[in-house]
């Protein structure tokens, strides 16, 4: 008997998360559950992703990005959750690395995400959440969302465009 592992001929074998992706794929995209588990999957995963396509971790641009990942997904989780249902995450890159794009995708259609206003009445650091977009805001390029194309709910997505292809 062998122990040495089998090699399937014609079907893609699993590569590992750590390897250098050519500059041509530079889309990672899965569903999660609707919890703060997969929340946390999602970000881990978008983390690990960026820095094999070549922003480290500890650039401004990689903690950027998954603090944008961090919120956007939290609040997949916590405002467009319905029961049984998965969200979808997408990250996004340019091939020189100066554009990123985070999208999430929830089926909750009658909590749409507003503008960020300046919270009335609060002194800094006094609420613990409703600040989420507007870290969004601060950090992203620019943000919006659109309804879901193929059933009910949204996609709420942000752009980050970094002069230097994201290695600051």
């Amino acid at each position: 008997m062998s122990t040495k592992p089998i090699k399937l001929i014609g079907i893609a074998q699993p590569a590992s998360p750590c390897a250098p992706v050519p500059p041509t794929e530079r889309t990672f995209e899965m569903r999660f559950t609707s919890t703060p588990r997969g929340a946390r999957l999602a970000r881990r995963l978008a983390a690990v992703r960026l820095d094999a396509w070549g922003m480290p971790y500890g650039t401004d641009a990689h903690d950027a990005i998954v603090l944008i990942v961090a919120e956007l997904t939290a609040n997949a989780v916590q405002h467009g959750h319905v029961a049984g249902r998965d969200f979808h995450f997408r990250l996004r890159a340019e091939p020189d690395g100066r554009v990123v794009r985070v999208e999430v995708t929830d089926t909750r259609t009658e909590r749409l995400p507003r503008r960020p206003a300046a919270p009335e009445g609060t002194a800094d650091g006094e609420e613990e959440a409703g600040r989420g977009l507007v870290l969004v805001s601060h950090f992203a390029t620019r943000w919006d969302w659109h309804p879901r194309a193929e059933g009910p709910g949204k996609t709420v997505w942000a752009e980050c465009v970094f002069p230097s292809g994201g290695r600051r």
